[in-house]
């Protein structure tokens, strides 16, 4: 490489290690076929992609989003999953903003569990739809 085309470089990319990453990348850019934006004088790949940030005809930002978007493996895209959003319902949501805020939520009683075992057999004997009671018919 020509040492005058990596000291015209050096004021466009002060690091020397991003510079090689860089002029690597598009010198394989241009092997894969890409558009050479200077007079390529007979010059191999490298210093061709040297000479071109040196120019200014590749701007080093735009090579550095191309060598990122090259090394990523996947697409980042924010996509809620299904299980987290079955499992998100209006109560839980509310008792989330309220732990946020430091209150106590009331929940309804139609929708309150029942903790105690021996209420919830008490109503269900209590609710018979014959209006009989079980015990006294065993009388």
């Amino acid at each position: 490489m020509a040492r005058v085309t990596v000291e015209d470089c050096i004021v466009k990319v002060p690091n020397r290690f991003d510079l090689v990453v860089l002029s690597s990348h598009r010198a394989r850019e241009i092997s894969a076929g890409s558009e050479v934006t200077v007079d390529r004088d007979n010059d191999k790949n490298p210093v061709v992609a040297l000479r071109e940030i040196a120019d200014g005809t590749k701007e080093p930002d735009d090579l550095q989003e191309a060598v990122i978007s090259s090394l990523q493996k996947y697409a980042e895209v924010d996509e809620p999953e299904e299980e987290g959003m079955e499992m998100l319902t209006a109560e839980s949501l509310a008792e989330a903003m309220a732990a946020e805020m430091g209150q106590e939520i009331e929940i309804p009683a139609a929708q309150a569990p029942i903790e105690d075992e021996s209420k919830q057999a008490s109503t269900v004997e209590e609710a018979t739809p014959d209006g009989d009671d079980e015990d006294s018919a065993a009388n």
